[in-house]
């Protein structure tokens, strides 16, 4: 009985570590980040048909098509972003220039470079970009998108 009891512990030790080994081998997997908007090996991309002309938008981390993706997305002085909502809460750090926002039904609100905005999903919001090109970083709760509303 002793014998079968020190297997079982054994066992269980086996267990137990090759678990962290596994737990562990999966943390390294994932490397850290750091990107800078002017970083020239950032692959841009086109943003959706209904943004302006000259926008363009690079994801820094995760899959767009899932959780939890984080994007830049740059676009030109003077510029005015059509009325949109997206499916998913956005959290936003203007990078460069002066944006103005203004969600649906309230306030209309100026982003300056390093100002943090919060916007809800499913609320209607439209900007404009300043005299200069303007660079925002926004981290998405989920899928990323964009859905441009009918006035």
């Amino acid at each position: 009985m002793k014998a079968f009891s020190n297997i079982l512990n054994l066992k269980t030790i086996l267990f137990s570590i090759s678990l962290l080994i596994s737990i562990n081998l999966v943390a390294q997997e994932e490397n850290s980040l750091v990107k800078i908007a002017q970083d020239p090996t950032l692959e841009w991309g086109p943003c959706p048909d209904f943004m302006p002309e000259g926008c363009k938008l690079t994801v820094l981390h995760g899959d767009p098509a899932r959780k939890n993706s984080d994007i830049f997305i740059q676009f030109p002085a003077n510029s005015e972003i059509p009325n949109h909502y997206h499916t998913s809460a956005e959290r936003m750090v203007l990078i460069e220039g002066e944006l103005e926002v203004t969600y649906e039904g309230e306030e209309k609100q100026t982003m300056k470079a390093g100002s943090y905005a919060y916007g809800p999903a499913l609320k209607h919001h439209t900007g404009r970009c300043g005299d200069a090109p303007c660079v925002l970083f926004i981290a998405f709760e989920e899928a990323v998108d964009a859905i441009a509303v009918k006035d």
